[in-house]
């Protein structure tokens, strides 16, 4: 603005007070605190159980933690105003619901920022609760009551949830409890192009039964509306799909299929390695010194890497390396292939070579034939739905690991599933106008 048009200070509007039905009457600033005093702008001197009128009987402050003023913490002090009935002798107080909940220590406008810093700005809750000058119990109390309120328990939250995905999630790593949930995702705006995932609900325990009762808790229509699940290797999962989600497509994401082909490869190249030196892989070794080379798709091997592999294979004694190797960079072209419909020729293809008639000595490769022939339908399913997997699950479970990290551990499984669902749930605060 070039040419703004200065008025004199309203200390009321600035501190966003004439929303909460207060007027600022005075201030203390001091260079860690600020302390607003200030009125309710509504008498209310009318009797709540007469309707007689009242008579001023005494005033009282009330202290609110209020949206910090360039992070300094600032504190509204609230003379309220008490009056007794003429009549029946009734004593009553100024109504404040507008700015704050009853017996709330946080004004809502306090709250509304308490919210969308740890939403949007993920902030610690001690970060948060520092610049309002509370309790990290009190700030953690109210953001969590008022995220259940105004954005997990929205019953819209389910609505257009067309592709899911499900996996495990360690949420602590002690030996006291369950230390697994199961992570509800939901797909459709990866797969539709029209946002990013979000996380639908986390539940204690990974088993059939647990994914089996989340589903019974959801609606038929909204079971029926689901089309797609991905999913990792456990079956668990697939069979709880299949019978409360029966007219949806299972899919098996690229990222677990890869997974299983390279953990085959490690696998024979920790025994060739074994057998060849009697020990295990140390520096100097063709076989350790290319350890990461063989997870590299083919096509993005430098002269350099490709010259190191091919040195290792010409040793006779690692053959069986070089055809497992060939097996993993099959499931790469086939997921890499720009043509869905070539990519599953490939892989249909490799499914059916590596499923018999493959040399007993690649134990290995015959361990992997069979999981990829089990579960070939789910596996090649995803070529005829390209973009759907669990990749974003995946993504989101590295989101929930930093929150866990950041909060240094969690202790009560509620107020995790509650701040993951904050964290991840793709809420945004400010589309939400009824927050604080």
């Amino acid at each position: 603005m070039l040419k703004p048009t200065f008025t004199a200070p309203d200390l009321t509007t600035f501190t966003g007070l004439d929303g909460l039905g207060l007027r600022a009457v005075g201030q203390s600033l001091t260079p860690d605190r600020a302390i607003i005093s200030c009125t309710v702008t509504e008498p209310d001197d009318w009797c709540h159980r007469c309707g007689c009128p009242g008579i001023p009987r005494d005033t009282l402050v009330r202290r609110l933690a209020h949206q910090p003023l360039g992070w300094r913490p600032t504190t509204l002090h609230v003379r309220v105003r008490r009056y007794r009935c003429t009549e029946c002798g009734h004593v009553w107080r100024q109504d404040m619901s507008t700015a704050a909940e009853p017996r709330a220590k946080l004004s809502r406008t306090g709250l509304r920022w308490a919210l969308e810093g740890i939403v949007c700005q993920h902030l610690t809750v001690a970060r948060v609760a520092e610049s309002l000058a509370v309790s990290w119990d009190t700030a953690n109390t109210a953001v969590i009551a008022e995220g259940r309120r105004v954005l997990i328990a929205k019953p819209d939250r389910f609505d257009g949830v067309q592709v899911i995905g499900v996996d495990e999630h360690v949420w602590r790593h002690t030996r006291k409890g369950d230390k697994y949930v199961t992570v509800i995702i939901d797909l459709t705006p990866a797969r539709d192009k029209t946002g990013t995932a979000r996380l639908l609900d986390m539940v204690e325990g990974r088993s059939k039964a647990v994914f089996t009762a989340w589903l019974q808790a959801r609606p038929q229509a909204w079971r029926d509306n689901v089309e797609v699940v991905a999913m990792d290797g456990f079956t668990g999962f697939k069979t709880a799909a299949e019978t409360e989600l029966p007219d949806a497509i299972e899919v098996m994401d690229p990222f677990h299929v890869t997974q299983l082909s390279g953990d085959a490869l490690d696998r024979t190249r920790q025994r060739i390695q074994q057998e060849t030196t009697g020990h295990r892989g140390r520096s100097g070794d063709p076989l350790y010194g290319i350890r990461r080379t063989l997870h590299t798709g083919d096509n993005l091997l430098t002269d350099k890497q490709r010259t190191r592999l091919m040195v290792a294979f010409t040793d006779e004694r690692h053959a069986e390396v070089e055809a497992t190797w060939c097996v993993y960079q099959e499931v790469i072209a086939a997921y890499r292939h720009p043509d869905p419909a070539e990519g599953k020729r490939i892989m249909t293809r490799l499914i059916a070579n590596i499923s018999k008639g493959v040399p007993k000595a690649l134990r290995e490769v015959i361990t992997l034939g069979r999981t990829l022939k089990r579960r070939a339908g789910d596996i090649l399913a995803y070529f005829d739905h390209p973009g759907t997997s669990n990749g974003p699950t995946e993504a989101i479970n590295g989101r929930l690991e930093h929150l866990r990290g950041s909060a240094l551990g969690f202790r009560n499984l509620a107020n995790y599933v509650a701040r993951s669902l904050l964290e991840a749930g793709g809420f945004r605060p400010q589309l939400h106008p009824e927050i604080g």
